[in-house]
């Protein structure tokens, strides 16, 4: 089973490397994390061969969502060193910006024996914890044959993988026995991953480390604002501002019609758009001037200054969720395209209005929990959004409804943590004797 895995994995590199090819050669992508891919991590990211904890984020959600954690883990765990790996690139930059406490951030190997060998070798981990539910075959294996304690946090299994997964259930089966503890986000998802075979002693209900990771909201001031994003955007007190994260290929046109609309009751409005894709900054851009409006970049505008155009594209990364604080409205992408939805707790956390399409699917029970509380606003089609948007930039009483309901929402789910690090303590026990010595690093 392994050998036709690795076999089939490598087929499929091979037919997506153009795509992989021009990404380089067009915009300098994945040129410099082949060799960590390959497993050639530096010598120095472990140099002394010390023992530690290796967590797995695949992306920019992933590695927020292990904040949440971070922090517990270096206090229980003093002696070992704790390593963040990511698969994408916007994953590795929001981790190295934001995840300050652990001593290195790599990309994650490719699933082959060899690499995968080479990584542990010098990462040496104790336990290997996956985010979400990243299930590597040959990574599994190979801890378990060297005793390396594995944990899946803040597990789910979709509505839509759910079917796939099931269409390989007795090979899947085999790799999930390698895995010691699943933290899961709800019961469905517990129930899932138990029918495609895991080990129902194994599997523990524990919430969405989502909730937990998200900052107790601080107020934006009329003085110095904390965050040295919102400096630039000094906005006048009523200045309407529709803020669209995540937004995908075609949403952004969607948008910005939907704004035209937004702009004709509300002149001085201003729409904040942030796509997904850092290679389609300059395509959003093009489409917010075709359309007539004024357009400047997140990058260029001056600090301590107000946006004086209609639209800003934000070009950076690990800002969206600080922006949304400035919102009026809120639309959050990848959902009025089929791409499964986007994280909607982010806006929520701030009491945000917010909106969203038919296509949830990555976040459904979230999202569920939200409509069922009348917590969000969910639309199918174009006219519906740009009917939504316009009517809660002119309906205060009901912009203060949702946002209070989704607030409250936040506070009432928090938890994770506690019950996360409840199993993880359990599975791997606090070495004992002395603390692992303060090291400097030039």
């Amino acid at each position: 089973m392994y050998l036709a895995y690795s076999i089939l994995s490598l087929l499929g590199l091979l037919l997506v490397s153009p795509y992989f090819l021009y990404q380089a050669v067009r915009y300098r992508k994945y040129v410099g994390s082949l060799s960590q891919r390959l497993g050639y991590l530096p010598i120095a990211l472990n140099v002394d061969g010390e023992p530690s904890i290796w967590i797995h984020a695949v992306s920019v959600g992933e590695a927020l969502t292990a904040k949440a954690l971070i922090a517990d883990l270096r206090a229980h765990y003093p002696r070992l060193r704790l390593f963040l790996s990511t698969t994408t690139i916007a994953g590795q930059q929001v981790a190295k910006k934001n995840l300050q406490q652990v001593d290195a951030v790599f990309y994650f190997p490719f699933d082959w024996g060899f690499t995968v060998r080479r990584v542990l070798s010098i990462v040496k981990p104790r336990m290997f914890v996956m985010m979400e539910t990243e299930i590597w075959p040959n990574l599994l294996r190979e801890c378990r044959v060297r005793g390396i304690k594995t944990v899946v946090i803040n597990g789910r299994i979709s509505a839509r993988s759910y079917p796939r997964y099931r269409l390989v259930r007795p090979l899947f089966r085999r790799v999930l026995d390698d895995i010691d503890r699943f933290c899961m986000q709800s019961d469905e998802s517990a129930r899932r991953i138990i029918d495609l075979g895991a080990d129902p002693a194994r599997v523990t209900v524990t919430g969405s480390l989502k909730f937990d990771s998200l900052p107790v909201p601080v107020p934006v001031s009329h003085g110095r604002p904390r965050e040295l994003v919102l400096r630039h955007f000094r906005l006048a007190p009523n200045r309407v501002v529709v803020v669209a994260g995540s937004t995908m290929r075609p949403e952004d046109s969607v948008v910005l019609r939907a704004f035209a609309r937004v702009k004709s009751i509300a002149p001085g409005a201003l729409l904040i758009i942030a796509p997904r894709q850092r290679e389609r900054f300059a395509e959003v851009e093009k489409l917010a001037r075709e359309d007539g409006f004024s357009v400047s970049r997140r990058s260029n505008l001056p600090i301590d200054d107000e946006p004086r155009t209609d639209v800003v594209v934000l070009d950076t990364f690990g800002e969206l969720a600080h922006v949304y604080q400035l919102a009026t409205v809120v639309f959050v992408g990848g959902s009025l395209a089929d791409y499964g939805g986007h994280n909607i707790l982010e806006p929520a956390i701030f009491g945000k209005p917010i909106v969203v399409g038919p296509h949830m699917h990555n976040f459904r029970e979230i999202t569920d929990t939200f409509l069922a509380s009348h917590a969000v606003v969910q639309v199918c089609t174009e006219r519906e959004l740009e009917e939504e948007l316009r009517n809660l930039v002119t309906d205060p009483v009901r912009r203060a409804s949702l946002g209070a309901a989704a607030r409250a929402l936040v506070e009432a789910n928090r938890g994770a943590k506690d019950k996360t690090m409840t199993v993880v303590s359990n599975l791997l026990p606090a070495p004992g004797g002395v603390v692992r010595p303060f090291r400097l690093v030039q």
